[in-house]
């Protein structure tokens, strides 16, 4: 990188603004109850890490703005149905998210269902009314919806309430975590390559490059592993969220299942694997995968 590159935190600040703003403008005006919950499930809250996996992906990829403006929006509103709903006390009874009343308690049960289902239809709306070309809305919109359903982020919540109490093997565990977590950010790597897809190719996902594949898969399972080890360690004020829940909910996870040290090591692995995997990208390849690299790294360092 030139001394004109901005650096990682640069980067982040402006490419989150950016994100902000396409999700203030593809979320409805408040001018609703349902509206304004909405709003309160999306805006200011949490890191982005998905918008901005998705725009690392579409920036290597040579991408246009407007097109991962809606790709990054709709990510980041499928989060956020998926957390209002996990908050339920039918769920995770959780009431603390991003530091603020979980959406049931800041409303009420019925407006935080209603707001999570409005938010999953509103993130296809807005790949759908993203200025994308045909092909590539629908190539978008299928994975999209195959991170978020029953083979993927949904699927993966049914298997953790499920554990409860459970002992599961390491294999159950790696595929519950890719499956609750790691669907929606590998899509989100996924999504930005698809950014920059040509409108003219069929309908199906384009061929994706198998290093990209195996970056978007490592650092999917690396960052549930990350969320279990700060379940363990942090706080509840860092966390923004309720901190030592999966152990008093008898859920099992990395840290209660290998250790602190081998979740940590664990983690470690992965990163390194996910900059091998962005190493052997070819170099005829658009950009260089810097910020996807540095990307792996945020997540990584989260855990110590």
């Amino acid at each position: 990188m030139n001394e004109m590159t901005p650096s990682f935190e640069q980067w982040r600040s402006l490419r989150l603004a950016r994100i902000e703003r396409a999700l203030d403008v593809a979320l409805p005006p408040a001018n609703t109850r349902l509206h304004q919950v909405m709003r309160y499930a999306v805006l200011g809250n949490g890191k982005r890490i998905r918008p901005l996996l998705c725009v690392a992906a579409g920036e290597w990829a040579g991408a246009p703005d407007h097109a991962l403006d809606a790709a990054a929006a709709a990510l980041e509103m499928m989060h956020a149905y998926s957390l209002a709903h996990d908050d339920l006390p039918s769920m995770d009874n959780d009431r603390v998210r991003h530091g603020k009343p979980a959406l049931h308690l800041r409303y009420d049960e019925a407006a935080a269902i209603l707001a999570g289902d409005a938010l999953q239809t509103q993130a296809f709306m807005t790949l759908i009314e993203g200025e994308l070309a045909p092909l590539q809305c629908a190539a978008l919109v299928r994975e999209l919806a195959t991170a978020s359903g029953s083979a993927g982020m949904a699927g993966g919540q049914a298997m953790d309430i499920e554990s409860a109490g459970a002992h599961p093997t390491h294999a159950a565990l790696e595929k519950m975590a890719r499956m609750k977590t790691g669907a929606l950010l590998r899509a989100a790597v996924r999504m930005g390559a698809l950014c920059a897809a040509s409108p003219t190719e069929n309908a199906d996902i384009p061929p994706f490059p198998e290093a990209l594949e195996r970056y978007a898969s490592a650092i999917g399972l690396a960052f549930q592993m990350v969320d279990d080890i700060l379940d363990a360690v942090s706080d509840s004020e860092t966390l923004g969220k309720t901190a030592g829940k999966d152990a008093r909910d008898r859920k099992p996870n990395y840290v209660s299942i290998l250790g602190l040290a081998a979740s940590r090591a664990q983690v470690e692995q992965l990163r390194n694997a996910a900059l091998a995997a962005l190493a052997s990208l070819p170099s005829s390849d658009q950009k260089p995968a810097h910020r996807l690299a540095q990307l792996a790294d945020f997540i990584a360092k989260r855990a110590y």
